[in-house]
Parts: structure tokens; sequence; C-alpha cells
């Protein structure tokens, strides 16, 4: 309805235009919009009050022109000019409710928008180090990430989702060192203790729950293969159980094959493998989240040499030189000019001992990432805010001026009836995100994560999220969906069995039949149904243009909410004692077909199931 009004506010103010009404000006957006309230129309149009300065004139004036030359339209009942300038639109019942109808036959189509122009562009997210499992904090990105990714789809964006895997750099070899330290000392303590495989892995890690168990460390004597590894390693190794576990799969595959091996050797060897295992456990987690990426980006390839003798980094490095971007200091230090891009300071790019910095592989990422798309969207972490200048200002050096944004994202807390989860950096305790996928399902996952703005913190309700009930809003959308399911099946009088093989679609069609009169919806509550229905590609577009995935949770909860609210005053199919007329109920039956597709895409938006039954 949108478009076609859209048209008819254009096609006034150039025939006001024509005939010396108004003066000429371009104007290509009629500037529809959604009032806050029903009792100022169904639509209203903002041209008049946007052209004011263009045509030098009143904008009330404007909008009265623009009225004089409206075309007839047998949809709209009534237009008013209100305020400085507003042309209000009030729209007749049937033109109203024909979004009901235009839902059916678009599908899952409905909502989609050209706000993308098909630009191609890439959405990094996640990119956690692949030494170890994804926890909470990731989910958070994992929910963002691909709910953004998913709404630019529908908006028309050619989209390609990447995982940076930072696997190059000191973290690997800690990572190496933890493992080969734990490796070992599964099989001292088999020695200590005359016990079993089975046996040590009980002792290591009983002693690993009685560190974390000691908060103030007042008995060390209850976890001294904990402190050892500390001592050896620093508190900086990586600590957590699942080291254990993995050493614990490498004496089982290769019993004591590398206890008495060198050093080196066994550090490299437990890395690699550790790191393919933990990389497997990554993407299966992403998987279980409802996320897939299309890229897996390995930083070690960046510092690769190509057929040439040249790799990546010294490639974007060359890239910079000739912009003039870089220079060295006496002692042989290499940086980027970066104060020239706004950034507050110039960046190291090689210290004085020839080692490269971490933004060195920033640089030859993003000049990568451009070679493939034209445009890109970064998601980090709130921490990571100080990090923006220095890399905007590579990628305008490069020449990619206002093509890389950043979204940033603040922290998950996580409660148990209300009681905060007690976490510790420094015990190496975290609760994962498979975790949490396995205790309370990924819907709830990916809906209470991507319920809020980016820029808010998300109290987390392990126990809330569970409930079966109307004040967990992931089951009351969801309820909603599979209660609309339950009335087409019982208006074709299916089982859920027997809907299960012809599918909803199907049955919706053969529920409703192939003629039916969306005019007879008069009632308020199907009125206010329609309206709710018909704010879903508008908002769709604006979650594009904003990267704001989170609007699409608060707009399945008023969906439902409307769907609720119309079902308890508008009886649907005929019951024992309370009939309904034919063509009303397939008319009301329409509008809850149409309510279903567009929960379940509003669902599938924010990657969450669309259950047909609860």
């Amino acid at each position: 309805m949108s478009e076609s009004l859209s048209e008819i506010v254009l096609n006034a103010l150039k025939a006001a235009q024509t005939v010396g009404e108004l003066p000429a000006f371009e104007a290509s957006d009629a500037c529809l919009e959604r009032p806050n309230e029903t009792a100022h129309g169904d639509w209203t149009s903002t041209i008049a009050l946007k052209s004011a300065r263009s045509a030098h004139m009143n904008p009330r004036a404007i909008a009265q022109a623009i009225v004089n030359h409206l075309e007839n339209d047998t949809s709209v009942k009534k237009v008013e000019i209100a305020g400085p300038g507003f042309i209000n639109f009030y729209l007749s019942t049937g033109a109203q409710n024909e979004v009901f109808r235009q839902v059916l036959e678009q599908g899952n189509d409905f909502g989609k928008s050209d706000v993308g122009h098909g630009q191609k562009v890439q959405v990094e997210f996640v990119s956690a180090n692949p030494v170890g499992p994804l926890h909470v904090g990731h989910g958070r990105w994992v929910a963002l990430g691909d709910s953004l990714c998913r709404v630019l789809e529908h908006t028309n964006y050619q989209v390609e989702r990447e995982y940076y895997i930072n696997d190059h750099g000191s973290q690997m070899d800690v990572f190496g060192r933890s493992l080969s330290k734990r490796y070992l000392q599964l099989f001292q303590i088999e020695k200590d203790h005359n016990t079993d495989l089975d046996g040590t892995y009980t002792i290591l890690c009983a002693d690993r729950d009685k560190f974390v168990e000691d908060e103030e460390d007042e008995h060390p004597e209850t976890h001294p293969y904990m402190d050892d590894f500390n001592k050896t390693l620093g508190e900086n190794a990586y600590g957590g159980t699942y080291i254990i576990d993995i050493a614990r799969e490498f004496a089982q595959e290769d019993g004591d094959k590398w206890v008495n091996a060198p050093s080196d050797k066994r550090v490299v060897e437990f890395r690699e493998r550790g790191y393919k295992k933990m990389l497997a456990i990554i993407k299966h987690t992403c998987e279980e989240a409802h996320c897939t990426f299309d890229v897996w980006f390995s930083e070690r390839s960046l510092y690769k040499k190509d057929a040439n003798g040249t790799n990546a980094v010294e490639r974007a490095f060359a890239a910079l030189d000739k912009m003039g971007c870089l220079y060295r200091t006496d002692d042989g230090a290499l940086w980027f000019r970066s104060t020239k891009y706004g950034d507050d300071k110039d960046r190291v790019l090689i210290k004085s001992n020839g080692d490269y910095t971490y933004f060195a592989s920033d640089i030859a990422y993003h000049y990568n990432k451009f070679q493939r798309v034209d445009h890109v969207i970064d998601v980090w972490g709130a921490d990571h805010h100080g990090y923006i200048a220095r890399v905007n200002a590579v990628c305008e050096a490069l020449g990619y001026s206002g093509e890389f944004e950043v979204l940033l994202g603040q922290l998950v807390n996580l409660l148990r009836d209300g009681i905060p989860v007690r976490m510790s950096k420094r015990k190496g305790v975290m609760i994962t995100l498979q975790e949490l996928l396995d205790e309370v399902g990924p819907d709830a996952v990916r809906y209470t994560l991507i319920s809020k703005s980016s820029n808010q913190t998300i109290d987390f309700d392990i126990e809330a999220v569970k409930r079966h009930s109307n004040d967990n809003p992931v089951y009351y959308v969801q309820y909603a969906h599979a209660r609309i399911c339950s009335i087409l099946r019982r208006a074709c009088n299916l089982s859920l069995e027997e809907a299960q093989k012809p599918g909803m679609d199907e049955v919706g069609k053969r529920a409703i039949g192939s003629d039916y009169d969306l005019s007879l919806l008069t009632d308020p509550a199907e009125l206010a149904l329609s309206r709710k229905v018909s704010e879903f590609p508008g908002l769709v577009a604006s979650c594009a243009r904003e990267r704001a995935p989170f609007k699409l949770t608060h707009y399945a909860e008023e969906l439902a909410a409307a769907f609720h609210a119309f079902y308890n005053v508008c009886q649907v199919l005929p019951s024992p004692g309370r009939p309904v007329d034919s063509e009303l109920s397939r008319a009301r039956l329409a509008a809850c077909d149409a309510v279903r597709h567009v929960l379940a895409l509003t669902l599938h938006l924010i990657g969450v199931s669309a259950p047909e039954h609860m």
C-alpha cells in the first residue's frame, strides 16, 4: 500500500508543479510514515515539510497544493492536512486488510525491498581465538551477526558471513604449551598414583575443581597440579577443564609417545592438533546456534608466500607505502601515518626487533576483504572501541572511505532465577555457549541474545527463558504461531500427523479456499491486526539501514499480542452453540494464516524456529 500511496503523492506533486501551483523542485520520496496514533490516519506524508526550503513556501500551502491534485483512489477513504503540513491518509477497510492477501501471495518474499541495491557486503563476527570453546558473550555476536545477515539478505544485499580465525601469534603457542603440560601431568599422576588413564583424569579434574573452590588460595595442598601448571606457564595459560579433556584424548590416541619427546616438538604437535579440535568444536557450536559461515578466514594465510614470493601483509604494506603512508624510525621500526586519517597517534606495524604487531595482520586482512566485497561490517566487543579509529584510518588510506563500519556490543550478564552466575577469568570458570544451548535450547538463546540493542547490556536469566509462560517472550511468540497452526488444522479437520505431509502452507490454502472477502474484517481487533502486519516491510528496511535486528523481537511480541487480542474477541471457527458466518470465518482464517507467515518470517530473520505445535 505504501508504494501505491507514494506514487499517488508524487504524481500529485508533479501535477501541482505543471499547473504552476508549486515551483519546480526535485522530490523522489513521498516521505510516508506510520503515525503513532490511528487518529492521525493510516499513513502520513511529510513531503510538504521536507520540501519547504526547496520550494520557498509555507509547508501547509505545499500540502494543500498536493492534496488539490490527488487522484481519486477507492483505497483512500479520507485525506486531511494536519498541523504544520502533514498529509494524513485514511484507508478504506478493504484497503487496510489487503495486506493479508499480499502476505499470502508473496509468502517468504513479503517485506523484501531494495535497500541494499545488490551491494556486496561482508559481515565478520564472533572471530574468537581457536584456543577454547565459545562463551556466552560470543553467543551474542552469533545472534547479532547472523540476524543482521538475514535482514540484509532480505533487503537485497549480497551477504558474505565471515569468521576470522586468530591462528597466528603467541596465543597459539600458549595453547600448545597448556596442552603439553596437562598431557605430561596425566602420565606423572599415573606414575605417582599407580592408576590408569581414567583415574589420572579424575584426579586432575578434581585438583582443578579444588583450585576453583579455593577462591582465596588458602589451601594450596588441595590443588598441587593446578598450582604447578600456573607456576610453569603463568596464570595467563589456558587452565580450563577442556584443556584436560583434549590432553586426555591425546593420551588415549598416542599413549605416552610424547612424554620423552623434545618439548618444542611436543608443543607444536599438540598446538596443531588441539587447534583443529577446537575449531571443529567452535564450528559445531555455531551450527547448533543456527549460524553457518560462508568463509572461515585463517590469519596464518596472510603470511603465506604466493607464487611471486610475497604475502598478503607485504602486499598491503606496499599499497600503503605507494601512497606515502608508511615511514621508518631510526631504530628500524615501520610506522603507519594513521594521524593523517584522524587517529590520535601513528601506529607501529613492525617493531624495531623485526616482530610484526597485531595491527599488521588487521591491515592485511581488511585490505584482503575489500578485494572481495564493496562494504565491510565488523562486529566487535565494546572493549575494542579504541581500535576503530586505526582500522578506519587504514581503510580510508587504502581508498575505501565510508565503506567500513563497526557494530559494538555490550556484555551479557548470566543469572539463574535472578541470582548472578559466578564466573572467574583467572580461575578459568565460565559458562560456555554450548552448555547454554544444551540447557535452554538454541531458540531461547538466539531470541534472548538479540532482544536488545547491541549497545545495551543483556541480563540472561537461564531459568526465566526456560519457563513455558506468557512472561517468557520467546515462548509467547512461538505459542502464537503454534496456535494459528492448530486453528488451520482444525479448519481442515486434520490431526497434527495428517497435516505434516502437505505442510502448513498447503493446510492454510485448504482452510481458506481460493476466494475470500477481506472487507468483512471490520472489528477494531481485526483492523489493529492488519495494521500491525503492514508494518513489517518498513520495519525490516529500517532494521537493515540501522543495523538493528533487535527490533524484530519487539515486533514479534507486538504481533503475537495483536493476534491473541484478535482471537479473544473474533470467533474464527464455529463451535457448538456459537455459529459464525462461513464467509467471515474464511476471511478470518486468511488473516490468521497471514499472521502465521509473518510470525514465521520474523522468527526466521532472527534465527529462531516457528514450531507448529507446543
